[in-house]
């Protein structure tokens, strides 16, 4: 036997295919490519009395003659084995004495294993008329619950076991009866629940490979394999028929009261879906005809299975297509894309099988069924930022990822997340509510353990099948790969959708370039067509001004046109800038505002040298923007404060400036003659004088501007004022600027 040695941190490996021994009911030979014998079992002359019981390094034809074999049989069996499939020739009848065995042959690595098992069954029916009709019967309805009841009746009546199961495989690796056929006097397991542990990882891999198990009889001792070479690699007996069982779990079937065993591994899409699990309570041994046949079934029952799932795949699969369709129709329709996928008729929602659904998508958060608060909402989105790095994640027991979640368990105990945009936040989050159950188990699932005499803790084989009942809580039911699927085709919609609107925006924007040269040369055109009478005029006036014979009055009139020619001329310069504002790249970098401040104070205190003058500056933080354009702003708002408050005793003008972090907000405040709550709201519009102000300077421009180089930095600007009691601008700005995957792709076609 093998000399591994196990425990609860390794008996996920104990080494089951390699047991270094076979059960007792045959015995085993392992030649190599030259047909010389490298292994054997003990216990040879229990089959063949006259035989040398060590033919370890001899040639297999030695062995021939006691089987009834012309010499060099086995090695032309073996070729054509090769040729064809081995398969095709298994079992071979062979006599040994007056005793009728199968040599069944198999490949491990470089060798060929023979392994001899007796022809006589404990039950040998008439398989061939046995098997027709047992799998008309199996496939007679397409009930999916009816098919697994019909198959453990027809393998129960091939192989005539005690208890036939068929075993199904959770996503976490435990198994369920699902259905059963058994003796009358047995009671029923359907609906139990058995530990992942009762069949470790590595017994479901080799499922996956060999698919007959048989074990007939739990009380027996194994033969042990002898090599011909110490230094030969233990022998891999994955595709044996004879391989023995790990000690545990023949301890395993002994708590149960399990004599004998069979399974038969039922395969989907290439994966362990679960087993035909056969019991009997007296020891059985069924013959490798009667276990192919029994195979047979399995592998009919994994062909029906696919096919069966396949079909409700499709019924799901066909409904999500057409909401997909429906909503990639809206998106090539709809300009918004988070309107596309949330104000329709069909919405994301219709995507999965979920009650709830929250779309964060362009800085707008659209919420849809039932969903968690929006306290809730947030915290999840802050941990879905810091933690999801799947463009799809999906869970159906949120609150172990993420421990908050204990507090919706009702509407979100399972999630399945598609993020657009990590950084910007921009996810689509689905929601599951949770599904109460209470689950029957064979015994407690918990691992039992006891300690040997050095304290180390051991697996030790559960001894009580008593039901155990368990309530789950906090999760969900599962995520299907449909919905996962359709997830995942709605996110490539979204992306091909708004490269599409970016490509158009890409077509737009090339239009506008011209555009915007078209409307530059024409304002050029007007600019020097109207400045050109206006300069002709302001000369005519200022020679006029200048004969001596003109009357007072005369002076008079020509000094007011050409004020007001110097006026006209100022407007359509500011008028220029005014409409380039919106096309011009904006450059961002740190503006250092109070030498800015201290510069302008100078040259107003030039300016109004004769004014009662008084500033009052405070802190002036830093601000991240474009410099010529935050120039003109500042320049706007305290030449106006100066000029608003000219006739007080003395015009105070304060400034100041804080920092929260987040934003940087500027006030500029006068002692003035204010501003008309019913004017406040025209201030900011072109051209628009206040009648209260028409003997002070002014085009009625300066405020528009400042509106709009405040707009195109993503500030905001508001004014508080009374009249006779002074005003106060405040204009803010946003310290780190927060886009949109839209405002992204804009950005990158202006480019």
């Amino acid at each position: 036997m093998s000399e591994f040695q196990f425990d609860l941190s390794n008996c996920d490996k104990e080494p089951i295919h390699i047991p270094g021994a076979i059960q007792s009911h045959g015995f085993l030979i392992v030649i190599d490519q030259q047909m010389k014998i490298r292994f054997q079992s003990e216990g040879l002359n229990n089959f063949i009395p006259d035989v040398n019981p060590n033919l370890l390094d001899q040639f297999i034809q030695v062995l021939e003659p006691h089987l009834g074999l012309e010499p060099g049989f086995i090695s032309q069996l073996i070729k054509i084995g090769k040729q064809n499939n081995f398969e095709n020739i298994n079992p071979y009848a062979v006599d040994l004495g007056d005793q009728h065995y199968y040599l069944i042959i198999s490949i491990s690595a470089d060798y060929y294993l023979l392994e001899f098992e007796p022809v006589a069954s404990d039950h040998e029916p008439n398989l061939q008329n046995m098997v027709g009709s047992s799998v008309s019967e199996m496939l007679a309805d397409k009930n999916l619950k009816v098919l697994l009841d019909n198959s453990a009746r027809q393998v129960k009546k091939i192989i005539n076991y005690d208890r036939v199961m068929v075993y199904r495989f959770a996503s976490d690796g435990h198994g369920e009866v699902v259905a059963e056929a058994k003796n009358d006097n047995l009671d029923p397991w359907i609906g139990l629940h058995y530990p992942a542990a009762d069949i470790p990882k590595q017994a479901r891999e080799l499922y996956k490979l060999n698919l007959t198990r048989l074990i007939a009889d739990v009380d027996t001792v194994p033969f042990k394999i002898t090599a011909d070479s110490a230094k030969r690699p233990p022998l891999d007996l994955t595709y044996s028929q004879l391989r023995a069982v790990s000690p545990i779990h023949i301890q395993y079937l002994k708590n149960m009261g399990v004599a004998s065993s069979f399974s038969i591994s039922l395969i989907y899409k290439g994966e362990l879906w679960g087993l035909i699990a056969c019991h009997n309570y007296t020891p059985k041994f069924i013959s490798y005809k009667s276990r192919t046949y029994a195979q047979l079934i399995g592998q009919i029952l994994s062909s029906a299975l696919e096919f069966r799932q396949d079909e409700e795949n499709e019924f799901i699969n066909k409904s999500f297509s057409a909401s997909l369709e429906k909503i990639t129709k809206l998106l090539q329709e709809n300009e918004l894309v988070e309107d596309a996928l949330t104000q329709g008729s069909t919405t994301i929602l219709n995507l999965t099988h979920a009650d709830g659904v929250v779309s964060n998508y362009n800085q707008k958060q659209t919420k849809i069924g039932q969903l968690p608060t929006d306290d809730q909402l947030r915290g999840l989105l802050e941990w879905a930022k810091d933690t999801i790095i799947d463009s799809v994640y999906y869970t159906d027991n949120l609150s172990a990822a993420y421990p908050p979640a204990v507090d919706f368990i009702n509407v979100g105990s399972g999630i399945l997340i598609c993020t657009l945009s990590r950084e910007l936040r921009e996810f689509m989050i689905w929601f599951k509510p949770e599904k109460l159950q209470m689950v029957k188990w064979a015994g407690d699932p918990q691992k039992p353990v006891e300690f040997n005499s050095k304290g180390m803790s051991v697996i030790s084989p559960r001894n009580s099948f008593a039901v155990w009942t368990q309530e789950v809580t906090g999760r969900s039911e599962s995520w299907m790969p449909e919905e996962i699927n359709s997830v995942i085709k709605l996110r490539d919609e979204i992306i091909y959708a708004v490269n599409q609107k970016a490509g158009a925006l890409r077509l737009l924007n090339e239009r506008l370039k011209d555009a915007y040269a078209e409307l530059d040369t024409f304002s050029y055109t007007i600019s020097h067509d109207l400045k050109n009478p206006l300069a002709a005029i302001k000369s005519y006036t200022q020679l006029a001004r200048k004969d001596k014979n003109v009357s007072p009055l005369t002076q008079s009139f020509l000094a007011r046109v050409e004020d007001k020619t110097n006026r006209m001329t100022d407007m359509i310069s500011e008028i220029l800038e005014y409409s380039r504002i919106g096309r011009i790249e904006l450059e961002f970098q740190p503006v250092h505002t109070g030498q800015l401040i201290d510069d302008l104070i100078k040259d107003l205190t030039f300016v109004y040298k004769d004014l009662d003058l008084e500033f009052i500056v405070g802190d002036t933080p830093e601000i991240s923007g474009d410099p010529t354009m935050l120039s003109q702003v500042f320049a706007n708002l305290i030449s106006n404060a100066v000029k608003y408050s000219q006739h007080a005793k003395p015009a105070q003008v304060r400034i100041s400036g804080k920092s929260n972090g987040k934003e940087t907000t500027y006030t500029i405040s006068d002692n003035g003659m204010g501003i008309a709550a019913r004017d406040i709201p025209k201030i900011f519009e072109l051209f628009n004088r206040l009648e209260s102000a028409k003997d002070i300077e002014g085009s009625g421009v300066g405020l528009a501007i400042v509106s709009r180089i405040i707009e195109k930095h993503n500030g905001n600007i508001t004014v508080e004022s009374e009249p006779g009691e002074g005003s106060t601008f405040t204009i803010s700005f946003a310290n780190t600027e927060t886009e949109s995957i839209t405002e992204v792709v804009n950005d990158y076609i202006s480019e």
